[in-house]
């Protein structure tokens, strides 16, 4: 089993309330969206746009519920020349977590991301860069990871469904242009919603087990994948289908990921971070069923 001093159990808001989905959990707060985070189980959060910008206010409601911050997105846009822009928002996001304890941030490479538009998941309209995007990106991520490894923070990667890091392949050409203080962060779901099997899951984390620094439980039902290619829905549309659930509530095993996790005394975050309509899958009862799930798999509180 895992070790427990080494793990720590989050969740991410986006199961209560989605910044790319306003409409779904609109009439959920942040109050309640992280009273009954604490009251499943979990230690930790990702931030939302619900969340106070003040991180004094934020760090009081959190350690009120006995809380903390372990990570939030950071959007990049080094592939279409936003290096300088970026890299200042960078710098006032790391400030920001740091005061509130997190030693990890997540970034995402946008510059022409499809994840957040009225586009087909899987006819080839996601981003696929040029050798000189690549460039930029390798330059960009490298200069983000030397920034915050000199605050104490960990640089990672969020591999992501609609944009240009998505595929294996596309992770492995990042992973080998990118220097060892920028870390991936790990996503169940998001692989599996790429690939549609287990094998393309447990290939990544075997890989690049060593170079993770944040990890996300998400589960997929196949089901509602094959709907999203035979409808030929977006990412969006694909998320209020139900595509993605919490872990254990899928098709995706995580045996094998716990497993290499504790082979390779992985010290961090777990996170769940399963985005649903609320509406249809009530927050709080399927944040209690992903801890209960974790907990058995690992042993850990």
């Amino acid at each position: 089993m895992l070790n427990p001093n080494n793990i720590k159990l989050g969740i991410a808001p986006i199961g209560w309330t989605n910044d790319d989905l306003p409409e779904l959990g609109a009439e959920n707060t942040f109050e309640q969206c992280i009273s009954e985070m604490a009251l499943a189980g979990f230690t930790g959060t990702e931030i939302g746009n619900k969340y106070p910008k003040d991180p004094v206010e934020l760090k009081a409601a959190l350690d009120l519920r006995g809380m903390q911050v372990c990570n939030c997105w950071f959007s990049t846009f080094f592939t279409v020349g936003q290096e300088k822009e970026t890299i200042a928002r960078f710098k006032k996001q790391l400030d920001f977590l740091y005061q509130l304890g997190a030693r990890v941030i997540g970034c995402s490479e946008q510059g022409a991301s499809i994840q957040g538009q009225a586009i087909p998941m899987f006819d080839n309209q996601k981003p696929v860069y040029s050798n000189e995007q690549w460039e930029k990106l390798f330059v960009g991520m490298n200069k983000l990871g030397d920034i915050a490894a000199a605050k104490g923070i960990k640089c990672s990667f969020h591999h992501h469904m609609g944009t240009g890091v998505q595929t294996p392949e596309e992770i492995n050409r990042f992973m080998s242009g990118t220097n060892e203080n920028v870390y991936l962060l790990f996503d169940s779901g998001h692989i599996y919603f790429s690939e549609g099997t287990q094998e393309a899951v447990d290939a990544l984390i075997d890989k690049y087990i060593d170079r993770i620094a944040h990890v996300h439980l998400k589960d997929v039902r196949s089901v509602k994948r094959q709907e999203a290619i035979n409808r030929r829905l977006s990412f969006l549309d694909a998320v209020k289908t139900g595509v993605f659930t919490v872990p254990g509530d899928g098709d995706i095993s995580f045996d094998y990921i716990l497993a290499m996790l504790e082979k390779h005394n992985y010290n961090g975050w777990l996170v769940v971070e399963a985005e649903q309509d609320p509406a249809k899958a009530n927050p709080l009862n399927y944040a209690k069923k992903a801890h209960q799930f974790i907990v058995r798999k690992v042993c850990v509180k």
